[in-house]
């Protein structure tokens, strides 16, 4: 039992295709759908109309694009220190802020870059795979794993989800330079308040590692074990209905047009 979602361009003509194929079948949801975006560098900026259109429907929901986005990979901190200074940078002044408990903070890259071990400091998953990358005794191209869920913290009998976000796959493909390409799975999805930053954030994370280990960045894969086009809600918003996920995508869907119409 699967989805495939035809290869889209972009972060955001992608997250419209699978929008509109898990939409169609019963209870908005499916199982095993397979996203792949060729270039997941582009369609990723707030100023694109496609994005705002699903950036200003979140908002009052207090799920933005670039809040979710940010828990995969906080670009803004890499940008203002360079790596691998903002691992540091990013640990000081966002998880002593956030991290409520031992078990989860709700960022992502919290995960990538401090996995608690009995003896040592915590291993950077993250930098390990980028210096392995960009070691020449390293010949393998196909040994760059990252794994988010952790048995020891997930494994619980509470009620609710926890990490959604499971395993990152990260492949080198041959050539001069090699070709970076992500698989990413997801163990729930939302992909209303949700998708569009997931893919936004791994492209960005795809990006960072190409840049540091000298690659070109190629396609990602995203496999969504469940997926559903779900309603937001907030404490002062309420849920979203139904007509108003179908007004957003209406929004992106006429924001997508306009470039052909200047044409």
């Amino acid at each position: 039992m699967y989805l495939p979602v035809p290869s889209q361009p972009d972060c955001a003509s992608a997250w419209r295709e699978a929008v509109r194929l898990v939409d169609a079948l019963p209870g908005h949801a499916a199982y095993n759908v397979i996203i792949d975006v060729a270039n997941a560098v582009t369609g990723t900026r707030t100023d694109d109309p496609r994005v705002a259109a699903v950036d200003a429907f979140l908002r009052p929901y207090e799920k933005t694009v670039e809040t979710v986005a940010n828990t995969i990979f906080p670009s803004q901190f890499y940008y203002r220190y360079g790596a691998p200074a903002f691992f540091e940078a990013f640990t000081s002044r966002v998880l002593a802020k956030v991290r409520k408990n031992c078990r989860w903070s709700g960022y992502y890259f919290e995960r990538m870059i401090s996995v608690p071990r009995a003896d040592g400091p915590p291993i950077n998953q993250l930098w390990e795979i980028v210096s392995r990358m960009k070691a020449p005794s390293v010949k393998a191209n196909n040994k760059f794993e990252l794994s988010l869920f952790d048995p020891d913290r997930d494994v619980d009998e509470s009620p609710y989800g926890g990490q959604c976000l499971s395993f990152l796959s990260f492949k080198l493909l041959p050539g001069d330079p090699k070709t970076l390409t992500l698989t990413a799975m997801y163990r729930n999805h939302y992909y209303v308040e949700k998708l569009l930053g997931n893919l936004i954030g791994l492209g960005r994370l795809m990006e960072f590692v190409a840049h540091e280990a000298g690659l070109k960045v190629g396609s990602l894969t995203v496999i969504s074990t469940h997926a559903v086009v779900d309603q937001p809600k907030s404490k002062a918003k309420g849920q979203a209905t139904r007509a108003q996920i179908e007004a957003m995508i209406a929004a992106f869907d006429q924001a997508s047009a306009k470039p052909a119409l200047a044409a």
